[in-house]
């Protein structure tokens, strides 16, 4: 089941159409009320949100979804008007799982959603990561550090699980912005600096895992013992 909450009927019938063309099972909300009522009774494996709605916009909806235990695990594709890099960065820091700007394709839309859900399939299948006093709990989506819970913004989580999965290699900045914001993110390298450095400060002690190769990249230094 996907749900869209859409509050332009024209796009919302649209959305509906072609995912239950393309073989999904849909529903549609124009408010945020009836969404939040819905999610009582069937949790959605992911959910299309658009930015601007009446009452509870995008955001608010949003932080209401990754706030709560049992529906954090439910991924997010926001659909707006609002182009531009700081909306789709804030989105994404707030844990969205992709960002789409009106007018879009529908196929492109389908083709999203796919790489969103497979991608959400594969974390639940991850075991917990660990390397030194870090442990990073995919499907719970929960960092601990020396046994204590530390709060990460969604692009902090997934560049933090990302070096987690191949500790000691080197990633350019290129390589972090493709993987872990989006194949097609226009952003610069300043937003990778950006958040590394962030993580690094959220990480306290055990940032200083999280190597600069000058000239090359980042790396999480692989620590055998914790």
């Amino acid at each position: 089941m996907i749900y869209s909450v859409e509050d332009d009927q024209a796009i919302r019938e649209l959305i509906l159409y072609a995912l239950k063309q393309a073989g999904y099972e849909a529903r549609g909300f124009e408010e945020g009320t009836a969404f939040l009522a819905a999610l009582e009774t069937r949790l959605p494996q992911l959910v299309l949100l658009d930015q601007m709605l009446p009452g509870m916009d995008g955001s608010q909806l949003l932080a209401h979804l990754k706030g709560h235990e049992k529906t954090r695990h439910i991924p997010v594709i926001m659909l707006t008007a609002k182009g531009a890099e700081m909306d789709k960065v804030r989105s994404l820091d707030a844990g969205a799982d992709d960002y789409v700007v009106k007018p879009f394709g529908v196929m492109e839309l389908l083709s999203r959603i796919k790489a969103v859900l497979r991608r959400s399939q594969a974390e639940e299948s991850l075991p917990v990561l660990r390397n030194g006093p870090i442990q990073v709990d995919i499907p719970r989506h929960e960092v601990r550090v020396s046994g204590q819970e530390v709060a990460l913004t969604n692009m902090e989580f997934r560049l933090l699980a990302h070096f987690m999965g191949s500790p000691g290699l080197v990633f350019s900045r290129e390589q972090l912005l493709s993987s872990v914001w989006d194949s097609d993110y226009l952003g610069d390298t300043r937003t990778v600096d950006m958040h590394v450095g962030s993580l690094r400060a959220k990480l306290g002690a055990a940032g200083k895992l999280i190597e600069t190769k000058r000239g090359v990249g980042y790396r999480l230094r692989d620590v055998i013992e914790p």
